[in-house]
């Protein structure tokens, strides 16, 4: 991607983040697997395995990359911008917890 057209700022990019995830399915693909992301972490320490961590990017990036895939039909931003695509992607999972955005995208004024 050339300097012209690189995002400058997170807040922006959190706005393309979600033009980017506009199909409900794969908002709640993204959503259930940062849940599981969630559980699996807490999983791992609690129960002190280490084997869990293994699966916490295969449920995170596999359930949001089958969403882009399958549903969205678009390359996820986590190969252009990993860093704010990750904060995104939680930031994303708790908006739509406290009901700040919808799977289906008609609450997204961000």
């Amino acid at each position: 991607m050339d300097d012209d057209k690189k995002i400058r700022s997170y807040d922006a990019f959190y706005r393309y983040y979600l033009s980017e995830h506009q199909n409900k399915t794969c908002r709640a693909l993204h959503f259930t697997g940062t849940f599981l992301v969630f559980v699996l972490s807490f999983l791992a320490i609690y129960l002190s395995e280490s084997y869990l961590w293994w699966f916490v990017p295969l449920m995170g990036y596999g359930f949001a990359w089958a969403g882009h895939y399958f549903f969205e039909k678009n390359r996820p931003a986590t190969f252009t911008y990993p860093v704010w695509s990750l904060l995104s992607d939680f930031r994303m999972f708790f908006d739509i917890l406290f009901g700040r955005i919808s799977f289906d995208g008609s609450k997204d004024q961000v």
